[in-house]
Protein backbone atom coordinates (compact mmCIF):
# COMPACT_ATOMS: atom_id res chain seq x y z
CA UNK A 1 0.00 0.00 0.00
CA UNK A 2 1.29 3.51 -1.39
CA UNK A 3 1.59 6.64 1.18
CA UNK A 4 -1.41 8.30 -0.28
CA UNK A 5 -3.43 5.31 0.27
CA UNK A 6 -2.08 4.77 3.54
CA UNK A 7 -2.93 9.12 4.21
CA UNK A 8 -6.46 8.83 2.60
CA UNK A 9 -7.38 6.01 4.95
CA UNK A 10 -6.16 7.74 7.75
CA UNK A 11 -7.97 11.21 6.73
CA UNK A 12 -11.30 9.33 5.69
CA UNK A 13 -11.30 7.71 9.55
CA UNK A 14 -14.56 9.22 11.42
CA UNK A 15 -12.14 10.39 14.74
CA UNK A 16 -9.80 12.51 12.63
CA UNK A 17 -12.56 14.47 10.75
CA UNK A 18 -13.77 14.78 14.30
CA UNK A 19 -11.29 15.79 15.99
CA UNK A 20 -10.59 18.47 13.01
CA UNK A 21 -14.04 19.85 13.17
CA UNK A 22 -14.07 20.07 17.39
CA UNK A 23 -10.63 22.02 16.29
CA UNK A 24 -11.97 24.61 14.01
CA UNK A 25 -15.07 24.97 16.09
CA UNK A 26 -12.71 25.40 19.07
CA UNK A 27 -10.97 28.13 17.63
CA UNK A 28 -14.08 29.74 16.18
CA UNK A 29 -15.20 29.75 19.72
CA UNK A 30 -12.19 31.23 21.16
CA UNK A 31 -12.17 33.76 19.09
CA UNK A 32 -16.24 34.81 20.31
CA UNK A 33 -15.22 34.32 23.73
CA UNK A 34 -12.39 37.08 23.29
CA UNK A 35 -14.31 39.30 21.76
CA UNK A 36 -17.68 39.37 24.30
CA UNK A 37 -14.92 39.36 27.18
CA UNK A 38 -12.80 42.10 25.68
CA UNK A 39 -16.20 43.96 23.70
CA UNK A 40 -18.74 43.66 25.91
CA UNK A 41 -17.87 42.76 29.64
CA UNK A 42 -14.70 44.33 30.10
CA UNK A 43 -15.90 48.12 29.55
CA UNK A 44 -19.00 48.10 32.16
CA UNK A 45 -16.69 46.67 34.42
CA UNK A 46 -13.86 49.00 33.80
CA UNK A 47 -16.46 51.64 34.11
CA UNK A 48 -17.63 50.29 37.48
CA UNK A 49 -14.06 50.28 38.53
CA UNK A 50 -13.45 54.01 38.00
CA UNK A 51 -13.02 54.02 33.94
CA UNK A 52 -10.14 51.42 33.74
CA UNK A 53 -8.91 49.89 30.87
CA UNK A 54 -8.00 46.87 31.72
CA UNK A 55 -5.71 46.29 28.84
CA UNK A 56 -3.97 49.33 30.18
CA UNK A 57 -3.08 48.12 33.51
CA UNK A 58 0.67 47.11 33.21
CA UNK A 59 3.66 46.98 35.63
CA UNK A 60 6.39 48.75 34.04
CA UNK A 61 9.60 46.38 35.19
CA UNK A 62 12.28 48.16 33.47
CA UNK A 63 11.62 51.94 31.83
CA UNK A 64 12.51 52.31 27.75
CA UNK A 65 15.81 53.74 26.84
CA UNK A 66 16.11 56.78 25.22
CA UNK A 67 15.30 55.23 21.57
CA UNK A 68 12.13 54.04 23.21
CA UNK A 69 13.42 50.49 22.86
CA UNK A 70 14.05 47.60 26.20
CA UNK A 71 11.10 48.32 28.16
CA UNK A 72 10.28 45.48 30.32
CA UNK A 73 6.49 45.28 31.53
CA UNK A 74 4.12 43.43 32.78
CA UNK A 75 0.37 43.13 31.39
CA UNK A 76 -1.82 42.30 33.75
CA UNK A 77 -5.08 43.49 32.29
CA UNK A 78 -4.17 41.01 29.04
CA UNK A 79 -3.69 38.44 31.80
CA UNK A 80 -7.06 39.08 33.64
CA UNK A 81 -8.88 39.65 30.71
CA UNK A 82 -7.33 36.28 28.69
CA UNK A 83 -8.49 34.35 32.36
CA UNK A 84 -11.55 35.35 32.24
CA UNK A 85 -11.92 33.75 28.78
CA UNK A 86 -10.41 31.00 30.31
CA UNK A 87 -13.53 30.83 33.22
CA UNK A 88 -16.01 31.61 30.19
CA UNK A 89 -14.92 29.24 28.18
CA UNK A 90 -14.71 26.22 30.66
CA UNK A 91 -18.04 27.03 32.00
CA UNK A 92 -19.70 26.67 28.76
CA UNK A 93 -17.69 23.28 28.18
CA UNK A 94 -18.84 22.56 31.50
CA UNK A 95 -22.43 23.31 30.77
CA UNK A 96 -21.98 20.92 27.27
CA UNK A 97 -20.83 17.93 29.02
CA UNK A 98 -23.40 18.37 31.94
CA UNK A 99 -26.13 18.35 29.11
CA UNK A 100 -24.47 15.27 26.96
CA UNK A 101 -24.56 13.33 30.59
CA UNK A 102 -28.17 13.80 31.48
CA UNK A 103 -29.11 12.85 28.12
CA UNK A 104 -26.77 9.30 28.33
CA UNK A 105 -28.74 8.87 31.71
CA UNK A 106 -32.30 9.25 30.37
CA UNK A 107 -30.97 6.60 27.96
CA UNK A 108 -29.66 4.28 30.48
CA UNK A 109 -32.73 4.81 32.65
CA UNK A 110 -35.13 3.73 29.44
CA UNK A 111 -36.76 0.61 30.08
CA UNK A 112 -35.07 -2.43 28.55
CA UNK A 113 -36.33 -4.85 27.15
CA UNK A 114 -37.79 -7.65 29.10
CA UNK A 115 -35.00 -11.14 29.51
CA UNK A 116 -35.47 -13.93 27.88
CA UNK A 117 -36.02 -17.43 29.51
CA UNK A 118 -33.44 -18.41 32.28
CA UNK A 119 -31.09 -20.49 31.71
CA UNK A 120 -32.28 -23.05 33.87
CA UNK A 121 -35.53 -22.86 31.42
CA UNK A 122 -33.77 -23.61 27.93
CA UNK A 123 -31.78 -26.68 29.53
CA UNK A 124 -35.34 -27.61 30.77
CA UNK A 125 -36.59 -27.43 27.53
CA UNK A 126 -33.54 -29.04 25.88
CA UNK A 127 -33.92 -32.07 28.04
CA UNK A 128 -37.76 -32.12 27.49
CA UNK A 129 -36.97 -32.18 23.98
CA UNK A 130 -34.00 -35.08 24.37
CA UNK A 131 -36.60 -37.28 26.22
CA UNK A 132 -39.14 -36.54 23.52
CA UNK A 133 -36.64 -37.95 20.28
CA UNK A 134 -36.31 -41.12 22.42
Amino acid sequence: MNMVTEFKEFISKGNVLDLAIGVIIGVAFGAITTSFVNDIIMPPVGMILGGVNFADIVTTLKAADANGKGAVLMLWGKFFQAALNFLIIAFVMFMIVKGANAIKRKQVAAPVAPAGPSEIQLLTEIRDSLQNRS
